[in-house]
């Protein structure tokens, strides 16, 4: 019973991402570095990959924030750990968005051809625990880095 009311919520949520209103934010340098780019993501560095549409609620902006400043605050000086934003609506992540089948706001944390989807738990935490998705994150990076 616990796992079919976990399993609406998430369908519900994601639901909701779709349908919300467009959040116009501005890119930041810090976004668009080089490093964070899909098209130079190291196989040998551990990729937070953030995937998102172009309409997206305020669950889905909260990963974003939670995610980003949990790998800001914890590896910023470990070069082997990036995050990767990338948005499944434009044509040049076609490629890594067939990779991963990747239908909607995901969170991936990758190393090479190994990986977890963190979404189903992100989408639960985000907002009100987001203390717990950022164990979670830095528990799975930790998993993969050198």
């Amino acid at each position: 019973m616990k796992k079919t009311l976990l399993l609406s919520l998430f369908a519900l949520l994601l639901i909701s991402c779709g349908g919300g209103k467009t959040e116009n934010k501005q890119e930041t340098a810090e976004a668009t570095t080089p490093e964070q780019t899909v098209a130079t993501a190291d196989a040998s560095n551990v990729n937070v990959y953030y995937f998102h549409g172009k309409q997206r609620c305020k669950t889905c902006l909260a990963i974003e924030d939670v995610t980003k400043k949990a790998i800001a605050d914890n590896y910023k000086d470990n070069q082997k750990v990036k995050f990767v934003e990338i948005n499944i609506d434009e044509d040049k992540n076609k490629d890594i968005v067939e990779k991963y089948e990747i239908a909607f706001s995901s969170l991936l944390i990758v190393k090479g051809e190994d990986y977890t989807d963190l979404t189903e738990q992100a989408f639960a935490n985000a907002v009100n625990s987001p203390d717990a998705l950022t164990s979670l994150v830095k528990e799975e990076v930790n998993k993969r880095v050198d």
